[in-house]
């Protein structure tokens, strides 16, 4: 089957989206398909202090297309960059005709596909995650209409748990049947446990994107209220490193924080084992990967019970869990899990157990080859406006946050 993979971000930007393009990419290779990802990235070095930036590495056996988002550098002109994304489409197609499309993010990336599948007569898959659940569509009529028309119109629309799909059905309308559950998967082979805990401090790590969103700020207040023996890290970049930095220094923490910046993803499995305790205090999700990466690798987890979390963290059976934004419920969570061996040993073994048994690529990455196989040879929608009156929006200010 011959695919066209659509992404937002790709390496070197660090993101969930990064992460889960890869390793789908990689299952899709292995499974025999043809496939061509065309991702957008940030070529603007300002831009790309948030998320990382640069045209997208070679993938064995993938024909990789960069697209620098020139308009969203622009002032926020994301209509420019859809219609750059439908030219590339229809390009490649002409080249060589595609078997499905499938677009990671439903806008830009997928308003894209869903157009370009209607120009070409090509069923289209869109993957719902992240912002387009919490906040992309509450942002301005312009990216609510195209947000309703993606979930309305695509061949299939992936999800990757139930609270997260209910976020969007409450936000958008979208019926909750017009929604595949396709759980966040994580490389089993490539994050493996450690040696564990051999005496010392504890070691605490945060990983991913460093923003208030995603609860790192409030982590931080946390830790002077901490119990017992421990060190923690920071590892990532994004809109909230140099905040993180200057409160690290203002609470006086700068002896036990290590703010470690980017992270080529390659090098991720080895800083998991060098640590113990996963810290992910975020507001919300599509489906953690980090988490799942976290679980794979036996640590014990403290999260929040927030969107797309609550999907693969029950609390005190597999990890614990406080209430997002709650700074001293944070402290007392992560004093228990500094200072309780037997309690961190319980939860980072369930974990494991787990996230082997449920949440392995080969299954998921199985499960969504499987989905284009049904749609294959379907027709897409038509009859699809592809004007939508421009409104103002947050975003055009700030468009790296999307």
């Amino acid at each position: 089957m011959r695919i066209c993979f659509v992404s937002r971000r790709f390496f070197p930007a660090i993101s969930g989206m990064s992460i889960y393009a890869i390793n789908l990419l990689r299952q899709l290779v292995a499974g025999g398909h043809d496939v061509t990802m065309v991702s957008q990235y940030y070529g603007d070095p300002e831009r790309a202090k948030v998320y990382g930036g640069g045209p997208p590495p070679p993938v064995p056996g993938v024909r990789v297309i960069g697209l620098e988002a020139l308009g969203e550098q622009a002032g926020g002109d994301f209509e420019a960059d859809v219609a750059a994304m439908i030219a590339t489409i229809e390009a490649e197609h002409a080249r060589a005709p595609f078997d499905v499309l499938h677009a990671q993010y439903g806008y830009p990336t997928g308003w894209a596909t869903l157009l370009a599948a209607q120009r070409l007569g090509v069923p289209c898959v869109v993957s719902i995650q992240g912002g387009d659940g919490h906040w992309v569509g509450s942002c301005c009529d312009t990216h609510r209409i195209a947000m309703e028309r993606v979930l309305d119109n695509a061949g299939a629309l992936l999800i990757g748990g139930t609270s997260f799909a209910g976020e969007v059905h409450d936000r958008l309308g979208t019926p909750m049947d017009r929604f595949t559950i396709v759980p966040g998967a994580v490389d089993t082979e490539r994050f493996v446990p450690g040696a564990g805990h051999a005496g010392g401090p504890v070691r605490l790590f945060y990983h991913g994107r460093v923003d208030r969103r995603k609860g790192v700020l409030d982590m931080l207040h946390a830790l002077p209220a901490v119990e017992g023996d421990w060190r923690c890290t920071v590892s990532g970049i994004g809109p909230d490193f140099r905040p993180a930095q200057a409160l690290c220094a203002e609470l006086g923490l700068g002896d036990r924080v290590t703010f470690t910046g980017y992270a080529d993803y390659d090098r991720v499995p080895e800083l998991y084992r060098e640590h113990d305790v996963f810290v992910s205090p975020t507001y919300a999700e599509g489906f953690s990967n980090t988490i799942l990466e976290a679980m794979a690798c036996r640590h014990a987890v403290l999260s929040c019970r927030s969107v797309g979390v609550v999907d693969c963290i029950r609390d005190g059976e597999n990890g614990l869990l406080v209430e997002a934004g709650d700074i001293p419920a944070q402290a007392a969570a992560l004093t228990r899990l500094v200072t309780d061996a037997a309690l961190r040993d319980r939860l980072a073994a369930a974990a494991l157990e787990e996230c082997r048994r449920v949440y392995s690529w080969h299954a998921v990455g199985a499960q969504i080859m499987g989905i284009y196989e049904a749609i294959r040879d379907t027709a897409p929608a038509t009859g699809i406006d592809p004007h939508i009156p421009i409104a103002p929006c947050r975003f055009r200010a700030e468009p790296h946050l999307l």
